[in-house]
């Protein structure tokens, strides 16, 4: 059977969209939802496999639990004709048995002879053009943050260079002053030094006169 919302697995998002760019790898998350309270398989294949790279594509869902998928698009030389895609993807999806869980996943447990119930659910991909970070205003005044973002980073930097300026100028100034106090310690030390000298050679010069 096949449906856009899954019996077994609820997906999100139903479509893979792609922000496409040439020459770049590009990757759509797939968010997997068990429905049932029994073991569910799946398995994920596309009309273009040379094209796609999707992680995991196979695996177990638990009663009631998701499964993240990784869809990757290999990065592209030409852009498709008025951007529209023509690949699709299929996501299969089978309940197991109760019995033990299988070491892996096989073709065989979606299909009609395996007595699974069985569920498939298609998929569309849609390029879509990236947005440029230097636009996106809204109302005719530039409202969106890729347009702010520069403004600010050069306003944070101009603030730190500015802050830097100021304190090598607070440390030079420290630094002149400790300068100066060393040489008055110094200057008034030899003063001193003269002084002491001078009093004992006249003491001296009173003793030999006695």
């Amino acid at each position: 059977m096949s449906s856009d919302a899954g019996e077994l697995l609820g997906i999100e998002p139903i479509e893979l969209r792609f922000p496409f760019e040439l020459n770049k790898q590009i990757s759509c998350a797939l968010q997997l939802t068990n429905k049932t309270d029994k073991q569910v398989a799946f398995k994920v294949k596309t009309t273009s496999p040379k094209k796609y790279c999707v992680r995991p594509n196979n695996g177990i869902v638990a009663p009631r639990a998701t499964a993240d998928v990784v869809v990757t698009m290999q990065a592209q030389r030409e852009a498709p004709p008025d951007m529209q895609c023509k690949d699709k993807f299929l996501v299969q999806s089978a309940i197991l048995p109760n019995e033990d869980i299988p070491k892996e996943v096989t073709g065989d447990m979606f299909t009609k002879q395996s007595g699974n119930v069985v569920d498939e659910v298609k998929l569309k991909v849609v390029y879509v053009t990236p947005h440029p970070r230097n636009e996106g205003f809204e109302d005719g005044s530039p409202g969106s943050l890729s347009y702010q973002e520069p403004f600010a980073l050069i306003s944070k930097l101009m603030e730190e260079k500015n802050s830097a300026v100021e304190l090598n100028n607070k440390l030079r100034q420290e630094l002149d002053l400790l300068r100066r106090d060393i040489s008055r310690q110094r200057g008034g030390f030899s003063l001193v030094l003269v002084l002491v000298v001078a009093i004992m050679g006249i003491l001296l010069g009173l003793l030999m006169k006695r």
